[in-house]
């Protein structure tokens, strides 16, 4: 399987997938949301992953990482999420961030520690989880996670 940008043609696709796994749709028509989809041989999505990046793309907020319920239990949220993590780095980012309520052992699995939800909101203001969230008064509930994406020996 391989990972394609998500277009503007997999638009309906995209929404009813996420929606079908129970993930955030808002914002995904945005230019700064980079949004990736892995199909199986059929051409059926079975994941997807993504990140939005903060002005001075010092900062990643990774989103929708998601995998059909038929193709969990095999590694592919891992290689999802280190995809967009990959992509994130290789963008310029230097620390990734996320919001989670339900997969905190997941993400700590993958390298991420809690983090101030208030700090994310601060580095990562003009995403839009982060504006749709504060407006909303939903970012209070929100759990945030963080990690760095550069070595200690590639940051001195």
């Amino acid at each position: 399987m391989t990972f394609e940008p998500a277009s503007t043609s997999d638009a309906d696709e995209l929404r009813g997938f996420l929606q079908d796994v129970d993930l955030t749709l808002a914002g995904l028509e945005e230019p700064t949301v980079q949004i990736w989809i892995e199909r199986d041989e059929l051409g059926v999505v079975v994941g997807t992953t993504g990140f939005e990046l903060s002005e001075d793309s010092a900062h990643a907020l990774i989103r929708s990482v998601a995998v059909a319920p038929a193709h969990r239990a095999r590694g592919a949220a891992s290689r999802l999420a280190r995809f967009a993590l990959e992509q994130a780095r290789a963008s310029g980012a230097e620390r990734a961030w996320l919001f989670s309520r339900r997969s905190g052992p997941f993400w700590q699995s993958l390298g991420f520690t809690p983090a101030d939800r208030d700090e994310l909101a601060t580095a990562l203001p003009r995403t839009h989880q982060v504006r749709l969230f504060a407006a909303s008064g939903q970012l209070e509930q929100e759990v945030a996670w963080s990690m760095t994406l550069v070595d200690d020996i590639t940051a001195r």
